[in-house]
């Protein structure tokens, strides 16, 4: 096994030299010919973009001779201005998974290219001349120009063809515009623009394509001015969104359309106002006076659980404020797809003969009025490509695999138009069927290579004058230049027809993208599924959440097995109890319950899609609720969110807008400069902004990736053990029922006074001349001491062989060791490790400057948890220079050390987060 996982990967270390720093004259190049500039060791760096429900985010993706090891942010594309999400950190180890589709299948048995491509040119030649759509394809969102072309010249060759889109996360687009404008615009809010920002159910710094975009708008804007920077959010559970509001309430579903209709009538809509709570009342009094104040600044948004004529209401308001809304014209009819309930009726009626599906796991994640698994049955011929043999290519007539984006040719848009050259940065680790390559197949187009068929398709664009340079550029900012979708100028709005939605009894259940795997397609991915729930901290699993009042009313205790039933449709799961969750609501996150996820993701949470209805994917009401069992095998947890009373709140303190933690000279003095050596420049430290940290974990999964830290498996974080080098605290500041959270990261804090230096009876643990708190890893003998006298508690231990995969075999295959940065060493079993402010990268800096005879620049030196941050609220540098970003917010009014009492004068300190809000909702009662 351990030479077969060698060989593979051996096989797969070419990279195609189209950005090879010397040209070689062909496609690829075999590792065993080293082209000119690569230097083992020395890393290199190419743009490309990842997908992530149809759209892409700009990355630029780090290579050893040919072996990617770590995602950042690409600063030059204006969808990730260089941040990055947890997905994206993940995708490395996504690429290196062992349990991806190895061969094509017939009928689950392994077979042939030859055979596939036979078989299925056979088919298609039953459609060559029919027009009654018995060949249907099933396809995620598109948005890639080249793979739009073919799609329209492949229904202009096969009339016979009907397209059909689903995305398990994203709804209908176009139609809440189509209510308002009469035509399905496409509209855009420019949250970088809105001083006032009102949510209803939104969640827009929530996992999705527009996370890392929407979180750093948002914090752009309170740098800006805090004082005019102000979020509400009316919230069923609490989101990401919610906690970093200035203003938020839990309200029930039915309440918050009600808030939102009371607004539009606050605003001249001729409708009659609903009845309110008293918090709601003052809740939307505040909102809409910010509104009023600076309309032309101002945003509304509503979330997917609403109904589509609140969401057209909600249009009509951004209209009447002259909201920062950029409107873009529809797409074309030739490239508008059906739905996928309209192929499940087609498939209830026998319509379909022969269902293509490309990259998307209908039968995992469909909803589940739709009964997909059986219907799918009914068409004779079905072809699957996908990168796992999933439940859809376990129930398909053929399967074949398809490259990671990492291994791809292709282009992709962003959601605000962007257009990226996705290259690969390795040669297909197995063989392999590109979209473009099934889409040319099955319009009987001649053999093309990938790359060749996307020059043409660019050059078609373009033109010939120019092109190469053109497309070097594209290729090396990871951005098109000049292929922005056009903005238009909005019709005139009309108020939607709105009438009262049924309120029927029961509970009513919300759904969202889960925060580690998203819609299921990260399942198998053991950094995310052991990445903490940004408020659980829950992690290889999902359960039904529940408000902790109707928790106490139905004598339901967490981890309980509980029983939903829907519109005959029945779930079961464990119960846990949720802080900020209206009563009357339980919420679900999508993508777990898997069967043919691999050998990580099987078996674990609940599958949401059941419950799920096509006309209605996002809630689901009248549900019945019943407690069935006393133990549902609750998915553990690494901590959770801890409530902060009273004095307890100096560890993370929240200020009034303009207020200010008392002066230094009033508390430990750790603003002293710090002990360095005689004439030695360099002392680092970190700065956390806590006001725009939305808790995304972007950091914890990049810290993971950049330091080789292993993950341990459910049944060892069960047993209380952790190995992150990096996590994330929250606490909350209000109450269980409308909390406000603070989320503060916590690596080590790399104290001046380290109390965990002295204890060790080896001198594992010593500090260095530049103030880092280094571990000697062959020295530590693990007797633990450091750990127990560490008041942070951000160490770790190795009790097992973790990065062998001692406890969790399937992380110790030769191929997941490809993910490994070789700038780091793997730790064994026995020793001791923590966060060490990516050395490894002030190494690389250091030897830099030193060959130029010069000192380090500020901002030279990036941790990997710095890069990854998509709001920017890690600051690291040079603490010794005074003009430094970390010297500078060192002496905001806001500036603060964790646990400052204790006089170990972290290196690691605070920003307090700031709350803008005139009063808090139910503050008076």
């Amino acid at each position: 096994m351990l030479a077969g996982g060698a060989a593979s990967l051996a096989a797969g270390c070419s990279r195609p030299d189209e950005n090879s720093i010397a040209q070689a004259g062909r496609k690829e190049l075999p590792y065993v010919d080293m082209p000119e500039g690569l230097l083992p060791g020395v890393p290199q760096h190419y743009a490309t973009a990842l997908p992530l429900a149809g759209y892409g985010r700009g990355v630029v993706v780090t290579a050893f001779e040919g072996r990617p090891t770590k995602v950042e942010g690409n600063p030059r594309h204006p969808a990730s201005l260089g941040g990055t999400d947890v997905f994206a950190q993940a995708e490395v180890l996504s690429l290196y998974d062992p349990d991806r589709s190895q061969a094509v299948r017939a009928d689950g048995e392994i077979s042939d290219w030859a055979a596939f491509e036979s078989a299925f040119r056979t088919r298609l030649a039953q459609h060559a001349k029919d027009t009654d759509g018995g060949l249907r394809l099933l396809t995620g969102r598109i948005s890639s120009p080249t793979l739009l072309d073919q799609i329209a010249k492949l229904k202009a060759a096969i009339p016979d063809l009907r397209w059909h889109v689903y995305e398990p996360t994203e709804g209908e687009e176009g139609e809440a515009a189509r209510a308002v404008y009469g035509e399905a615009l496409r509209l855009r809010p420019r949250l970088r623009d809105a001083d006032t920002l009102v949510a209803f159910g939104a969640d827009p710094l929530g996992p999705g394509p527009d996370q890392v975009a929407s979180a750093r708008a948002l914090a752009d804007r309170r740098r800006r001015d805090r004082a005019s920077a102000r979020l509400y959010s009316a919230e069923s559970a609490l989101t990401l969104t919610g906690a970093a509001a200035d203003c938020r309430i839990t309200a029930h579903p039915d309440a918050v359309e009600a808030m939102l209709v009371a607004l539009a009538a606050e605003l001249g809509a001729p409708i009659t106002r609903p009845e309110l709570s008293a918090d709601a009342v003052e809740f939307l009094a505040a909102a809409a006076r910010d509104l009023k104040a600076r309309p032309e600044r101002s945003l509304v948004l509503v979330g997917p659980a609403m109904s589509q004529a609140s969401q057209a209401l909600a249009v009509w308001i951004n209209d009447r404020l002259g909201a920062p809304v950029d409107v873009f014209a529809p797409l074309p009819r030739e490239f508008e797809a059906e739905t996928l309930a309209a192929l499940a009726e087609a498939l209830r009626g026998g319509e379909v003969r022969t269902l293509v599906i490309l990259d998307c796991d209908p039968v995992a994640t469909a909803p589940g009025d739709l009964g997909f698994v059986d219907l799918m049955q009914r068409a004779p011929f079905r072809v699957h490509c996908g990168l796992y043999f999933d439940e859809t290519a376990a129930t398909s007539t053929w399967h074949a695999p398809t490259p990671h984006p990492l291994e791809s040719w292709g282009d992709i848009a962003s959601p605000d138009g962007a257009v990226t050259i996705v290259q690969p940065l390795i040669r297909p680790l197995r063989p392999s069927y590109s979209a473009h390559k099934l889409l040319a197949l099955m319009a009987g187009e001649p053999e093309q290579d990938d790359h060749d068929r996307l020059r043409a398709a660019w050059r078609a664009r373009w033109g010939a004058d120019g092109f190469d340079a053109r497309w070097r550029k594209a290729l090396l900012d990871g951005v098109v230049e000049d292929v922005a979708p056009e903005i238009v100028s909005r019709p005139k709005a009309k108020l939607p027809n709105w009438t009262a939605p049924a309120q029927p009894s029961g509970f009513a259940v919300v759904y969202a993208p889960d925060p580690s795997v998203f819609d299921g397609r990260f399942a198998n991915n053991a950094w995310l599924q052991e990445c903490p729930q940004p408020f659980s901290k829950a992690v290889w699993g999902n359960a039904i959440e529940m408000a902790i009042e109707d928790a106490r009313r139905l004598d339901i205790r967490e981890g309980h097995e509980v029983e939903i039933v829907a519109e005959g449709r029945r779930l079961y799961g464990p119960m846990r109890l949720a802080n900020g969750l209206a009563p009357g609501v339980l919420k679900l996150t999508l993508g777990y319950g898997r069967t043919g996820a691999g050998r990580i993701g099987n078996g674990l949470g609940v599958n949401a899609a059941v419950l799920r209805a096509s006309a209605s994917p996002w809630i689901t009401r009248g549900a019945a609720l019943s407690r069935v069992g006393a133990d549902g095998r609750l998915s553990p947890a690494v901590a959770g969110l801890y409530a902060l009373p009273g004095e307890a709140r100096k560890l993370a303190p929240a200020l009034a807008l303009g207020a200010s933690l008392p002066p230094p000279t009033q508390r430990p003095s750790f603003n002293a400069p710090p002990p360095t050596p005689p004439g030695d420049p360099y002392a680092w430290a970190m700065s956390i902004d806590t006001d725009v940290c939305i808790g995304c974990n972007a950091c914890v999964v990049a810290c993971q990736s950049e330091n080789n830290v292993p993950s341990i498996g459910p049944d060892q974080i069960r047993m209380g053990r952790d190995m992150h080098w990096l996590r994330v605290d929250v606490y909350d500041h209000a109450t269980a029922s409308n909390p406000r959270p603070v989320f503060q990261p916590v690596p080590c804090m790399h104290c001046e006074t380290a109390p965990c230096e002295p204890v060790c009876p080896v001198e594992a643990s010593v500090h260095d001349h530049e103030g880092l708190n280094v571990q000697v890893y062959n020295r530590c003998v693990g007797t633990r001491f450091c750990e127990s006298n560490c008041p942070y508690k951000v160490r770790r231990f190795n009790f097992l062989g973790y990065a062998d995969g001692q406890e969790y075999g399937d992380l110790g295959d030769p191929l997941v060791k490809a993910a490994n940065n070789p700038d780091v060493s793997v730790r064994a079993r026995g020793v001791m490790e923590k966060c060490t402010y990516c050395v490894q990268r002030i190494s690389v800096a250091r030897r830099l400057a030193e060959r130029e005879t010069r000192f380090i620049a500020e901002g030279e030196v990036v941790t990997a948890c710095q890069a990854a941050c998509p709001t920017r609220a890690i600051q690291f540098g040079n603490l010794a220079d005074p003009q430094s970003a970390v010297s500078r917010l060192r002496r905001d009014s806001r500036h603060y050390a964790l646990l400052e009492e204790l006089h170990t004068r972290p290196r690691t300190t605070y920003l307090a987060r700031v709350v803008n809000a005139d009063h808090e909702p139910g503050s008076k009662s």
